[in-house]
């Protein structure tokens, strides 16, 4: 009998557009392990220094890889959650050795913005919360999914997200032709 291809459910968005709380709730139901990239970049930034905005966006970058690099050798796949910015991603993402599944968080951009505000208190300094611009948090290339050609659920995050129904739309990817 052929083991089943890893399955990398891929959960994207804005910042504070509920990927944090989606995510960990997808990998529980799909039991797949949860692999975050602020959760990677937050051990890092208790060893290694983050001066600047700079350096904790050069840190952030390296989370990403670590991340997928990571994801990549797990044998059942994982719950991918990350910002991820389409130009940099795609082709990251199409090389992960499995079946791809995203799903997009979207809400309104002052509930993103109010979400931003409200955690930027409980995160870690070397994230610079508090001078990251506007632009820079949501624009263009984070905005929209990252498409790449695999199935894509977009879901809205402004109130509480039907994580069954978001299960069901992965498992019925997978077989579909």
């Amino acid at each position: 009998m052929a083991e089943p291809e890893a399955l990398f459910v891929v959960v994207s968005g804005p910042p504070a557009s509920g990927k944090s709380t989606l995510a960990p709730a997808l990998a529980t139901e799909l039991g797949l392990p949860l692999l975050a990239k602020d959760t990677i970049k937050d051990g890092l930034m208790s060893v290694l220094p983050v001066p600047d905005l700079e350096a904790s966006r050069q840190l952030g970058r390296a989370s990403v890889v670590a991340m997928l690099a990571v994801a990549a050798q797990a044998p059942l796949g994982a719950v991918i959650e990350s910002t991820f910015h389409r130009s940099r991603a795609l082709d990251d993402l199409r090389r992960l050795p499995g079946a791809v599944v995203e799903v997009f968080c979207r809400c309104d951009a002052q509930v993103a913005r109010d979400r931003y505000q409200a955690r930027s208190s409980s995160r870690q300094a070397g994230h610079f919360d508090s001078i990251r611009t506007v632009e820079e948090l949501w624009n263009d290339e984070v905005a929209q999914p990252v498409a790449g050609g695999w199935p894509l659920m977009e879901v809205d995050t402004n109130r509480p997200v039907d994580v069954a129904a978001v299960v069901r739309f992965v498992r019925s990817s997978l077989r579909a032709p």
